[in-house]
């Protein structure tokens, strides 16, 4: 007499084996987009970046000033609008200023000035996308998160950043003299005000800026044109004080500073190391990073 299989009832082994593979294919699947999705992520940053230097560099070779930085009577004369005519109201100097509430320069400061007709005068000579009607020479009162993007244009890669453009501090004179450089700046704002500096936090992972700096510079967070500043207030908020940005940023780390869960770079636990993104935490989740870009 024929009986049934004691297997019949349940899985053999090689359903079992079928079962386990689809599932594994589903998990790599998964696991495959998420990363495509990052990599796009990153792609469409470093391009809305290269994008605002081609601009700037298309904007200086038409006009011969920076945006935010030309001057009157050419402001006018080439139909955008008219300047200030204090320092840091499109003086000319090659810098990209900002004025605090004082009406005087602050380098480090969005709340009016050239850092924020800057964006004004791409819009205006079609080198950007975005209005930015609102703009004029000094902020409101507030510009709060519902109205930022109508000052400020949104990062490409979300997660509440916003692209801006600042001057570094020279190694003396405080945050009104600039040692030349102009950076764009990509960090998580959330308010800006005319009575002091934007409020502004990390808004990259550690593995977004390291992607990032390596695709676009030296992959080193305190060297090159791309640079990591992680403060959790204004990405400079360090080099405040009046210390040099050689100070500020250093190629190597004076103290043996360890990878955390909080940190964006770190000296791998070395005295005197080379500072490094601290992507061996978490797997570099830790949304720990601001990035600066010098202007090309």
């Amino acid at each position: 007499m024929w009986t049934k299989s004691s297997t019949a009832a349940g899985f053999t082994l090689i359903e079992l084996s079928l079962v386990l593979v689809i599932i594994g294919l589903i998990i790599g699947g998964v696991l495959v987009g998420r990363d495509l999705v990052a990599a796009a992520q990153v792609r469409a940053q470093i391009s809305q970046i290269e994008k605002y230097n081609t601009a700037v560099n298309a904007f200086r070779s038409k006009y011969g000033y920076l945006p935010g930085d030309i001057p009157d009577p050419v402001a006018t004369q080439y139909g955008f609008l008219a300047r200030g005519t204090s320092p840091g109201q499109g003086d000319g100097d090659g810098i990209v200023e900002g004025i605090g509430n004082a009406g005087t320069i602050n380098l480090l400061s969005l709340s009016g000035g050239e850092t924020e007709m800057f964006w004004v005068d791409l819009a205006a000579a079609n080198l950007v996308e975005g209005g930015f009607s609102n703009n004029g020479i000094l902020w409101p009162s507030v510009v709060t998160l519902a109205n930022l993007s109508q000052w400020l244009p949104p990062a490409k890669i979300g997660q509440g950043n916003y692209i801006y453009v600042w001057s570094e501090p020279a190694a003396s004179g405080g945050t009104a003299q600039s040692n030349g450089f102009n950076y764009f700046g990509l960090s998580q704002i959330t308010a800006l005000s005319v009575a002091g500096l934007p409020t502004s936090t990390a808004g990259l992972s550690v593995q977004q800026a390291y992607n990032i700096d390596t695709k676009m510079d030296d992959g080193l967070p305190q060297t090159g044109r791309v640079m990591a500043y992680q403060d959790t207030g204004f990405p400079l908020k360090s080099c405040l004080a009046g210390g040099s940005p050689a100070t500020c940023l250093p190629a190597t780390v004076a103290s043996a500073t360890s990878p955390s869960a909080t940190t964006c770079s770190d000296s791998g636990g070395v005295a005197g190391g080379i500072a490094q993104y601290s992507t061996t935490q978490n797997n570099g989740t830790g949304i720990n990073c601001a990035l600066s870009f010098q202007f090309q």
